[in-house]
């Protein structure tokens, strides 16, 4: 099976290295994600996810998430989740 998209990244936080990503596909706490854009590609386990300072497991479509990242992301990077095979 092929990733699925999950959202777009809309905001960077350099200083605490948090993206900001409307959220088009569900995902959870645990998820694996491929974020790719602007020549970079790589994947990461969400490790936490909060929407206005509150923690949360899920993030549906439509909700405005922050999630910590491992790598720098730029506005319009893509969020896939990864599938396993």
């Amino acid at each position: 099976m092929a990733d699925k998209a999950a959202g777009k990244v809309t905001h960077y936080y350099d200083k605490i290295s948090v993206a900001v990503i409307e959220v088009t596909s569900p995902i959870h706490v645990g998820d694996t994600i491929k974020v790719i854009g602007h020549g970079n590609e790589y994947k990461q386990t969400i490790e936490s996810m909060q929407i206005e300072h509150e923690q949360i497991q899920t993030a549906k479509k439509g909700m405005t998430i922050g999630i910590k990242v491992d790598q720098p992301v730029k506005e319009a990077d893509r969020v896939f989740l990864v599938i396993a095979k």
